[in-house]
């Protein structure tokens, strides 16, 4: 009997199997992480913005931008949506008004609870069949995977 839970490698993926293997990581990962996030109301990424917040409520929506990494249509349409829905307002800077100030609302930050719980569970489903130092090791691995790819892809083509 074949199993069926883990996608073979294929062909064309020969040569990358550890590139492949993080793509399937990361979509279970992800997708189980946006069905958690849809029990409140949540789209994937969303959770990030707010868990800056948390932190930092007050934050310009240029330095939200640059402590999540993502690009700003991705921001701005997210920031956009959560306002709607209540989360968080976004006003002009008194010193700019050029500049937005994203600040929490009640409402969003009655997310924090239920969110920190969420990335609990989800760690310990992560986690489970993983040994301490196994956990450990797959941190150390993957931050150096993540930087080697962000060097990598600061470098013109072809070099």
């Amino acid at each position: 009997m074949s199993d069926t839970t883990s996608p073979r490698l294929p062909h064309a993926a020969a040569d990358g199997p550890l590139s492949y293997a993080i793509f399937q990581l990361a979509r279970t990962h992800r997708a189980h992480a946006a069905a958690m996030l849809r029990t409140m109301g949540l789209h994937p990424g969303q959770e990030l913005l707010l868990m800056q917040l948390f932190d930092h409520d007050g934050l310009t929506q240029a330095e939200l931008l640059e402590r999540v990494g993502l690009d700003h249509s991705t921001v701005s349409k997210s920031l956009r949506r959560m306002q709607e829905a209540g989360l968080l307002t976004r006003e002009p800077a008194p010193h700019d008004r050029r500049v937005m100030v994203v600040r929490l609302t009640d409402t969003g930050r009655a997310l924090q609870k239920p969110i920190a719980d969420m990335w609990r569970s989800l760690e310990q489903i992560s986690v489970r069949d993983l040994t301490p130092d196994q956990v450990e090791e797959f941190t150390t691995c993957a931050q150096l995977i993540e930087q080697a790819v962000r060097d990598r892809s600061r470098q013109p083509p072809g070099e």
